[in-house]
């Protein structure tokens, strides 16, 4: 098997596994969001958006490494580069969008004793 051929079949891997991820954590957002109803906990949507944004930033990561993989180590020539680049502007910008939404914070800002006290019941349940 050819180094280009390797580098191809692991930037499919981790494609398949980013979209397994926001799959796979899309469904138990929505399954534990059925039980926490089903036991009328408080701020339940607040609750799925963590959940569901957590699972998409995940696979947003794998994605990105996926596009990083092929284009840099089979055709590192400055178009792929550059390609590379416009790619992986887009699914940073969604995980910041996605982490600002999700923690209420800037991911290079410190985060709050209140937002720390939220997601303390979330490491519980």
């Amino acid at each position: 098997m050819e180094f280009s051929q390797i580098i191809a079949g692991t930037g499919l891997v981790l494609d398949a596994s980013g979209v397994v991820v926001i799959a796979v954590g899309s469904a138990l957002a929505a399954i534990r969001a059925a039980a926490d109803a089903a036991h009328k906990r408080p701020d339940l949507y607040h609750r799925f958006r963590r959940r569901l944004g957590r699972s998409i930033l995940l696979g947003l990561e794998l994605l990105v490494a996926a596009d990083i993989i092929r284009t840099v180590a089979v055709a590192p020539t400055l178009r792929s580069v550059i390609v590379l680049g416009i790619i992986v502007i887009i699914p940073t910008f969604l995980s910041f969008s996605l982490e600002l939404e999700v923690t209420g914070s800037w991911p290079w800002q410190k985060r709050t004793l209140a937002t720390r006290v939220t997601d303390q019941p979330e490491a519980r349940s």
